[in-house]
């Protein structure tokens, strides 16, 4: 998973745009969850600043943070929801 500090990236889906990700967004978040293959794919839209979080970084910082975690979910349920409207 990315946060993004600075710059924006695009969250494709077949090749079309889904999502413009900005600053203090996360993207990749889904690889955390299982390992499946991807059902997106992030293209930088301008030069991007992102803090890389792999698992045990995520687990010790929602430790740490428990709120982290609901936010994770929201962004979750929000892109589910946003790709069930499209279908």
């Amino acid at each position: 998973m990315y946060v993004v500090q600075e710059g924006e990236v695009d969250i494709l889906v077949n090749g079309k745009i889904v999502e413009t990700v900005g600053p203090d967004g996360i993207f990749g978040e889904m690889a955390l969850a299982d390992t499946s293959p991807r059902s997106a794919t992030a293209a930088a839209k301008t030069d991007l600043r992102v803090v890389p979080r792999n698992d045990q970084k995520f687990r010790s910082h929602v430790q740490r943070t428990p709120f982290f975690a609901l936010q994770v979910m929201r962004v979750l349920a929000h892109r589910l929801r946003e790709t069930n409207q499209r279908l």
